[in-house]
């Protein structure tokens, strides 16, 4: 199990080191900020549709690791998903990050390995902010900004 865990650890440095999709888009569909006051993590975040499915995705902003690979993972899961999909995969990973950590949590392929925030209840906030940001992107054009708390 340690293995395991130091895999989860490595993905998760990775993709804050190396975030993937950390750019600002030109012309994107849907833009939206979130923030999380908790622990000032901020985030613009870049959504390019076409018709329903999102055929770019990207971020740019600042914060934990924690908070900058959920937000690089979230958007390698997001493209060329629809928009329904997306909103389905919001489902299951916030389902995974805030259930007991006694219960399994789902497979969800390398997004599992944000499974683990859910041990550290003040983390949630942190892995969730750019998946809470996404979902208020494609759901309209609202520009507000999207808070944690």
């Amino acid at each position: 199990m340690a293995d395991l865990s130091d895999l989860y650890q490595e993905v998760i440095l990775d993709h804050n080191r190396r975030p993937r999709n950390f750019r600002a888009m030109d012309h994107p569909s849907r833009t939206q900020e979130g923030f999380n006051p908790l622990c000032g993590d901020r985030l613009t975040l870049y959504v390019g549709l076409d018709g329903e499915r999102i055929d770019e995705i990207a971020f740019q902003g600042s914060g934990c690791a924690i908070s900058k690979a959920s937000a690089s993972l979230m958007t390698e899961a997001l493209k060329g998903k629809t928009v329904d999909e997306a909103r389905a995969l919001f489902d299951r990973f916030h389902a995974m990050i805030t259930s007991s950590p006694e219960n399994p949590a789902p497979d969800l392929g390398k997004l599992s390995v944000l499974a683990g925030v859910r041990e550290y209840p003040t983390r949630i906030k942190c892995a969730s902010l750019a998946w809470h940001t996404m979902k208020a992107a494609v759901a309209s054009d609202s520009t507000d900004p999207v808070s944690t708390e």
